[in-house]
């Protein structure tokens, strides 16, 4: 049997050595991981990177405007931007744009090396975003500026017109994730914001968690879209269905000029005017009396005040007459109160049997009642029907303008494509890089042997096979053992304590009954045996010596009472004579 656990063990440490060998190779490689500028797939229309603030400040444009509606010391655009290796980078070298200051006003654009127009491909946004220091209130969106012959970057502010704006965003605790669109009204030429719906995806922890984090829009030309986070869908759904206010307008609407008539009666119940408070009917009676049926207990002290002084109370040594005024002992209640009562006595309150409240006069249907009003519909004179929304603005820069209480918020790895291929293999060089770094960092403080072993399936499937074998092998083994191992011990327990089994029982009954068995045929045998000697006796000598031969032989013979059948013989020998 120990041959077994000692097969089951070496089995179990082999498994786990190996599960640490897998990790710590992991863990040197995600150490080891050094910052390589990712090469697009594909074509993208930006892929910014961030890597030197030479190149940001050659193609990246910080805001002159000034914010309207705000006091002027702090309407500039102002704050600081810088492009840096964040402190606790997950790749080395790796560099990020970083808002620097908090409580300021933050704007930077560029221009787009290509326009994206909406016609019949994919539009796909994504960016990293990272919150050092968390994020109480503020905003960490992207604004996709339209092609429009006013875009100027350096005016670049609030009231710029944007095409999409999309990010995340957070005061307090309403926690949003952006997804607004312009729409233009074909009738008007004016445009409107249609915010998408909330998620139904819980994204909440970006704000807190202090680890980058992907988000992702997808809109395509179907009209649909997705909206990501980590790679996780947090949002869907359709540009014509899902946005608020909705893209196109109520055929009909309420008649502006349709007035409700002057006798159009909308109660449905209303006062009898027949009735009448009864006579009887008092509104002034109070809703509490004393009780009149109530007594003073015999023994109320009416003139026993309800608290005393303090008997035990000291006058603090530190207690100055002059600067706190003449001490006086607290109050505690009187002790003679509690036993049956003092001070004035009042009859308890009681609910008054004649209190009947403020009469009103019972409610009846209305005879006049129409129901209710609403006005006419008619056709909707701003109707239209746009049924591609998709086929928006096209977009000619991007940016971001900011405000927000939080500092060091990392902003990097922009990338706009419409194939999903060249997002998919920009991800896996960038985003999901840092997110094995710093998911590895988190693992090895709340993982163990059991979180060690799941991670080496990872590589090795075929190790649940050994886990499987390892885990039951010992529990086969246990039961195997433990089951027979009962009846020894059973049997060892009634040895030690004398107790019969049921096998015993068994042949103790049929010992018993062969044994009545012989001594009923011995005791026939023995009868037989003493006629036979009688008569031999009786025949060979006189009968009187016989019968005196016979008493000698009963007194000399007949033994103690005994209840063994051989030694009965003589007793019914002396009987019979």
């Amino acid at each position: 049997m120990a041959r077994y656990f000692i097969v089951v063990f070496v089995g179990l440490a082999l498994c786990i050595s190996i599960a640490a060998a897998d990790k710590e190779t992991s863990k040197s490689e995600v150490e080891d991981l050094t910052y390589q500028k990712p090469e697009v797939q594909g074509f993208a229309y930006i892929a910014e990177t961030f890597d030197s603030q030479k190149e940001f400040d050659e193609q990246w444009i910080l805001s002159q405007a000034k914010k309207d509606g705000v006091d002027a010391a702090i309407s500039k655009y102002d704050g600081k931007w810088r492009v840096d290796v964040p402190k606790d980078s997950a790749l080395k070298g790796d560099g990020a744009l970083i808002l620097e200051e908090k409580a300021k006003h933050h704007a930077v654009s560029t221009i787009l090396p290509t326009k994206f127009e909406f016609t019949d491909q994919p539009f796909i946004l994504q960016y990293e975003v990272k919150f050092q220091n968390g994020l109480d209130c503020g905003g960490a969106y992207m604004k996709l500026l339209s092609d429009l012959p006013e875009l100027d970057l350096e005016e670049f502010n609030d009231k710029s017109q944007y095409t999409i704006m999309f990010g995340p965003d957070k005061c307090g605790e309403d926690a949003k994730l952006h997804f607004i669109f312009q729409h233009k009204n074909p009738k008007t030429g004016k445009y409107e914001e249609k915010h998408a719906k909330k998620p139904t995806g819980d994204f909440s922890k970006i704000f807190d968690d202090k680890k980058t984090h992907l988000v992702t829009l997808i809109v395509n030309p179907d009209n649909t879209f997705e909206i990501r986070v980590d790679k996780q869908v947090v949002n869907s759904g359709s540009l014509l269905n899902d946005f608020e206010p909705p893209v196109n307008p109520p055929v009909e609407i309420d008649d502006p000029e349709d007035k409700k008539p002057d006798d159009w009666d909308e109660r449905e119940k209303i006062v009898d005017p027949d009735a009448k408070k009864p006579d009887d009917w008092d509104e002034d009676a109070p809703r509490k009396i004393e009780d009149p049926n109530a007594k003073k207990p015999e023994g109320w002290l009416d003139d026993a005040p309800e608290n005393i002084p303090d008997p035990s109370a000291v006058k603090p040594v530190d207690w100055d007459d002059e600067e706190d005024g003449e001490w006086e002992p607290p109050q505690i209640p009187n002790p003679k109160c509690s036993e049956v009562g003092c001070g004035e006595w009042k009859p308890p309150m009681i609910d008054n049997p004649k209190y009947k409240g403020k009469w009103q006069a019972p409610l009846i249907a209305n005879p006049k009642y129409k129901g209710k009003w609403s006005p006419r519909k008619i056709k909707n004179p701003d109707y239209f029907e746009d049924k591609n929304p998709f086929k928006m603005t096209s977009i000619a820069a991007v940016g971001f303008e900011l405000w927000s209480m939080s500092d060091g918020i990392i902003f990097d790895n922009i990338i706009i494509s419409s194939r999903q291929s060249t997002i998919d293999q920009w991800t896996a060089d960038t985003w999901d890089l840092k997110f094995s770094k710093e998911f590895s960092v988190d693992g090895e403080s709340s993982g163990g042997i059991w979180k060690t072993l799941q991670d080496a399936t990872n590589e090795r499937p075929w190790l649940w096979a050994v886990y499987v074998v390892v885990i039951l092998l010992p529990i086969i083994l246990v039961i195997a053992c433990c089951l027979p191992g009962r009846k020894k011990d059973d049997a060892g327990e009634r040895k030690k304590t004398d107790e019969p089994v049921p096998d015993d029982e068994a042949e103790d009954e049929s010992e018993v009954k062969e044994g009545e068995s012989e001594t009923k045929e011995e005791d026939e045998k023995g009868d037989k045996e003493d006629d036979a000697e009688v008569k031999e006796e009786v025949d060979g000598a006189d009968e009187k010596e016989q019968k005196a031969t016979l008493e000698q032989e009963v007194e000399a013979e007949s033994p103690p009472p005994d209840s063994s059948p051989r030694r009965r013989g003589p007793k019914r020998r002396a009987r019979k004579e």
